[in-house]
């Protein structure tokens, strides 16, 4: 939309923000299947919320078994994978596609290393919907940071400069009409302090929101969470989701890391889905509810009479940034204050072929603000 095109990414053309939307022409048989959809709906998220209070419980009465910590693990990873692979059945995530890649292909070689993090591995990602929390939890059980950082001061009316890429055919129509627009200036990076760790219906409940803010909540640093752990740990450098047209710029979240990673293992993945049609709404979460966040669009994706579409790649361990063959010149030119946030970005690039965009989630804040005025 255009009151929001000043949000697009200069190099790009992306706008990274804005709920993805079905093809023009597409709404007549959507409408007319409308009630079908809405029934539907209603009976998923009924089952839903029954599963989401039998987790809750459940995990309470598990807790008792702390004092044992390998029983407690065992019976909190299994409750965790079963109620939460049930709610992506519901849903409509029926098949989740996940492969493992590489970048270098090598004729007549082979990299046969498994993708299993354990406690204290870092696993890395994109963002742009609750649901891969859902599937991290039902593969993984893992320990979910949020990072806390300074206040930014933004403005949606910061100085904006022409686009200076022009995608399309330069006929004024379309995606050439992009270079017409303006656009803002990235806004400057905020300090990252610390990380505070949330559980999966908080992380949940948090999809699509900035970072935290430190009088809210207490941080600690991510070596300090790393040497307590007792699971993998998720952390999404983005710090916010995006549509997922575009990978949103990192923030220095692994300030003071060397590359190659020795002290623990780094397992990169990114996450694709499919844009939307008239029969299935867009999987992505970029724009939180003001109440009862993500139940809205929970709600949309169950009265989808289409079978909802993800598909996961995992880096091979072998090309990570902490194996020992790693090698920093083959992603990197120079070395920017955070090596490995930026080595990580490059590697989600290029495993999920997305392109990346200047904008961070200080955008996003703002692009909020503006979205919440417009509304």
């Amino acid at each position: 939309m255009e009151k929001f095109s000043s949000y697009r990414d200069p190099g790009t053309g992306i706008q990274p923000f804005l709920t993805p939307l079905p093809p023009a022409g597409s709404d007549a048989i959507s409408t007319a299947l409308l009630p079908l959809g809405f029934l539907i709906g209603t009976v998923r998220m009924t089952l839903i919320a029954v599963l989401g209070l039998l987790y809750t419980i459940l995990i309470g009465v598990c807790a008792l078994l702390k004092p044992v910590p390998p029983l407690y693990r065992a019976v909190a990873y299994a409750l965790t994978a079963i109620l939460s692979r049930l709610v992506l059945l519901l849903v409509g995530l029926w098949w989740i596609q996940v492969e493992v890649v590489t970048r270098k292909r090598v004729k007549g070689v082979k990299y046969n290393e498994s993708w299993n993090p354990r406690a204290g591995d870092i696993i890395v990602s994109n963002w742009a919907s609750w649901v891969e929390l859902l599937w991290l939890a039902f593969r993984f059980n893992p320990v979910f940071l949020v990072p806390v950082a300074r206040s930014v001061e933004v403005s949606s009316s910061q100085t904006s400069t022409p686009i200076s890429r022009t995608p399309g055919r330069r006929t004024g129509t379309g995606s050439a009409a992009i270079s017409t627009l303006s656009t803002r200036a990235p806004t400057i990076r905020a300090e990252i302090l610390g990380f505070h760790e949330l559980s999966l219906i908080s992380m949940i409940s948090h999809t699509g929101k900035p970072p935290l803010l430190p009088g809210s909540v207490t941080h600690l640093s991510l070596q300090e969470i790393r040497s307590k752990a007792d699971r993998p740990i998720v952390i999404f450098p983005e710090c916010t989701t995006s549509n997922g047209r575009g990978l949103l710029r990192f923030a220095d979240v692994f300030q003071g890391i060397e590359v190659p990673v020795k002290k623990f293992k780094v397992f990169v993945m990114c996450v694709r889905y499919d844009p939307p049609t008239s029969l299935s709404p867009s999987v992505s979460h970029s724009i939180p509810s003001s109440t009862i966040n993500p139940l809205i669009h929970m709600f949309k994706l169950a009265t989808s009479l289409a079978p909802l579409n993800i598909s996961i790649r995992l880096l091979n361990p072998t090309e990570s940034p902490s194996s020992g063959s790693f090698l920093l010149s083959e992603v990197l030119s120079n070395e920017p204050p955070d090596v490995l946030s930026e080595v990580c970005a490059s590697l989600v690039a290029q495993i999920g072929k997305m392109k990346r965009v200047g904008m961070g989630w200080e955008d996003k804040v703002s692009f909020l603000d503006l979205y919440r005025a417009k509304k």
